[in-house]
Formats: C-alpha cells, structure tokens, sequence
C-alpha cells in the first residue's frame, strides 16, 4: 500500500460519520417527560445570574416541570434585567434577592444553581446544602483546595445533590472518544496533552479605580470573603477570573474542562509532582494578574500531562484551539467539543492502529444533557454524573498546577495526606484566606 501520512490521513477521516456509529439521542423533553407525572415540578433558584449562572437556568428551563422561583445577584442592574427575562420565557416573574442567605430562605426552592465568581462557590454551596437545597454549582468548585475539601464534606454531611458545571461529562462524543482511549487500540498510553489557547481573550486595559461602585452593585456583597479592594471594573464581572482574589486564570477556568477529561480517560486521580512555566508574556502590561502563558507538566503513575494555555493565539496542537490529545505508541487520539479523530502512528507504509474517521459531535448540547442528569439525580437520589467528588479531582489538579507556578519550582504532591511534601511555602498555599466578617465554613 502507498505509504499514509498526516495530510493524507487528514483529508480521508474528514467525512463526518454517518448512519449508527453514534448513539442516537432523544430530546431532552422526551426524556425529561418519563421522570415526572404532569403535577410534579422542580423548582429552582439561581444565585449570581449575569453569566453562566443564567445559562444554566435556560438549560435547566428546557425540561419539562422545571420552573424558576428566584435570583440573586449583587448587581441590581443584571437582577432587573434577568428576572425580566425569566418571565418573558416562562410568564411568571420570579423573586429577586441581592443576598443569596435570604433566598436560602425561601420554603419552595428545591434546588439552587450557583454562578457566582470563584471566590464565593464554597461558601454559597455549603449554605445551600445546610439549607436542605441540591445544588448546580459552576465550575470550577472553589478557588482553594481547604475548600474543595470543604464541599465535598458538605456534600457529604447533608446528603444532598450536588452536580458540578463540568458538562463534557455529559457530552457523548466525549464518552466515545474515552472508550476508545481505554479500548488499549492506541498502545501504551505516556503523555496526555491538554490545552486551551484563547485567542479572542483581548488584554484588560489599565483603568483607575472608583470612589464609588456603580449605581446599583452592592460591591462589599460581591467581596465577600476576599480582600478588601476599591472598586475596578477590571475585576468585576466577566473579567474576575483574572485576578488571583477571586479565580485562577486561564488554568482554573479552562484547566478543569479539559483536566477532568484526562483524569477521566486515563483512570486518574492525582499527580506525584507538577512544575510550571510561564507569565504575562501576550499582554505584559495589561491588567491582569494570573499568567496568560503557562505551561505545566504533571507527572502520573505511568504517564505525564502536559498543560498548555495562551491568550491571544488561536492556534494551538493539531489545529485546534482548545482540546486532549491522548498519545500512545500505535496512534494519537484528538478530542475536543467539536469532534475527536485517531491519527495512527506509522511502521513500514502501514497504519499501527486503525485510520478512524473524524467523529464529529451530535445530538443535544452537553450542558442540555448535564442539567437533566442533575434534575434526574434529583428525582432518584442517586448521585449525579459530575458529583461534587468528580469536580474537586479537576479543581485539585488544576490548583496545583497554579501552586506549582507561584512557587517556580517542581512541587511533590501526597494525595493521601492532601498536602505537599517537605514544603511549608506550597503547603500554605492549600489554605482559604477569607476576609471581613466572612469566616471560612466549619463542616
């Protein structure tokens, strides 16, 4: 046979699937519509509703016998504007609150999804779940490890569900392309790569700070736990996540995604050691404070997993700008949201592993599937497909590999006594440091 190569390996698997290779998914109504009879409904709640927090709640409000009761959000503004959309959707107006304890309060609430920044998902989980409500808390879980800690023992304690906003759990095509890395048809498995390189993320300008927040923003709610700033509408909203008070950059906010889909396909849970490289080398003098180049290498039991991010730059390993790559001595597995393929390694004009078309995504979105499996769990009280435990494994992981940055040096990690080895300055690092009147939860 005329010998294969990349470009030729390209053009043939660019034909997407067709016929029943895939399995067939039924819409998410018909399936929603077999868990409850026609007087049984789940009512929510949504707490921090500007970003994914809203998107969420339009997914949930897709199932059949969900509804939406009330929002909460510091910024009166976004309350005012989502409650008005709610009730355009739905035709009933829900309930505003600008403290996320007084909607706590409300009897009716069966569940709460939780958008708020970083900083503030512990602290609101454990409330809720000490308030007898599930919870569908965005990703990722905390912007500490004492807190991952933390939740899964709230979870725990009060026995409720709690689904976390890692979505390609739910994602089929995701679930394929794992069962192929599994099927041992890549060979012996000895570097994962995952990465995200963002390049419609635009520097954040320098602007001075305010006397005042905006009309409107209840800024001491929005601090919560964190240090005590003046107002910078570079740190707030969407752009929180650049700023290490709040969230952990490119790494927490991508980083979990596409970590957990390692730890997923390779049956891994915690690395032996990272060391990590990188800094404000896009936009040096922007606003921004966690590093919008970084590189970080984890090593496993049996492979290493190179993480990758950048701003600013699009394209990244095999064309894509954001995915994993799992890479084995017969082929390479490339997955991303969009699609996954096999690029077989070579030996004498023959293919090692099979030339196995491009598999391109169907069906409903993963975060459509996400949320019935949280409303599922709901109903049966079996733990969902993206628990509070799956979500610290991705949140951990990722954490340590912003710890092993700040440090500058290779860090040695004992998952089994959740601390490092030898080295009080990363050890520290692990901790909360909450602010004001705002204390650290006791489970």
């Amino acid at each position: 046979m005329k010998k294969p190569n990349r470009r030729t390996f390209i053009k043939q698997s660019s034909v997407a699937v067709t016929g029943g290779s895939l399995a067939s998914v039924l819409p998410i109504g018909s399936q929603a519509a077999k868990l409850f009879s026609a007087n049984e409904k789940i009512t929510l709640g949504v707490i921090g509703c500007n970003g994914m927090g809203f998107t969420d709640l339009r997914a949930h409000l897709n199932i059949p016998n969900v509804e939406c009761a009330a929002l909460c959000d510091v910024d009166a503004n976004v309350l005012e504007k989502r409650a008005g959309e709610v009730e355009k959707m739905t035709g009933t107006r829900p309930k505003t609150y600008g403290d996320y304890r007084k909607l706590l309060e409300q009897q009716d609430i069966d569940a709460v999804i939780i958008g708020s920044p970083d900083h503030w998902h512990c602290l609101m989980m454990v409330d809720a779940c000490e308030a007898g409500k599930d919870v569908y808390v965005e990703k990722p879980i905390a912007n500490s490890i004492e807190e991952c800690n933390l939740m899964v023992k709230a979870g725990e304690r009060y026995n409720k569900i709690v689904q976390v906003g890692q979505w390609q759990r739910s994602d089929e095509h995701w679930d394929q392309a794992l069962a192929y890395v599994n099927s041992g048809k890549l060979g012996k498995i000895r570097l994962v790569k995952a990465w995200a390189y963002m390049g419609w993320v635009p520097p954040v300008p320098m602007v001075p700070d305010l006397d005042e927040p905006p009309a409107g923003v209840n800024y001491d709610m929005w601090l919560g736990p964190a240090p005590d700033r003046p107002f910078n509408k570079n740190r707030f909203h969407f752009n929180f996540r650049w700023f290490w008070d709040y969230a952990g950059g490119l790494m927490t906010d991508w980083g979990v995604h596409l970590i957990d889909m390692v730890l997923a396909g390779m049956n891994a849970t915690a690395p032996k050691s990272v060391i990590a490289s990188g800094g404000k080398l896009a936009y040096p003098d922007d606003a921004q404070e966690t590093p919008d180049t970084m590189q970080a290498v984890y090593e496993f039991e049996d492979f290493s997993m190179l993480w990758e991010h950048a701003m600013g730059i699009d394209l990244g390993p095999y064309g894509r700008g954001h995915g994993v790559a799992f890479i084995g001595n017969l082929g390479t597995l490339v997955v991303d949201r969009n699609k996954w393929e096999v690029i077989p390694e070579t030996e004498d004009g023959k293919y090692k592993a099979e030339a196995l078309p491009v598999q391109n995504r169907r069906g409903a979105s993963g975060l459509d599937k996400h949320s019935l499996d949280f409303i599922k769990s709901i109903k049966t009280r079996e733990k969902p497909i993206c628990s509070i435990e799956v979500g610290r494994l991705a949140a951990v992981n990722a954490q340590l590999g912003n710890i092993a940055f700040k440090t500058g040096r290779k860090v040695h990690w004992d998952e089994a006594q959740g601390q490092f080895k030898d080295d009080t300055e990363a050890n520290a690092l692990l901790k909360a440091a909450y602010h004001g009147k705002w204390k650290l939860p006791s489970v």
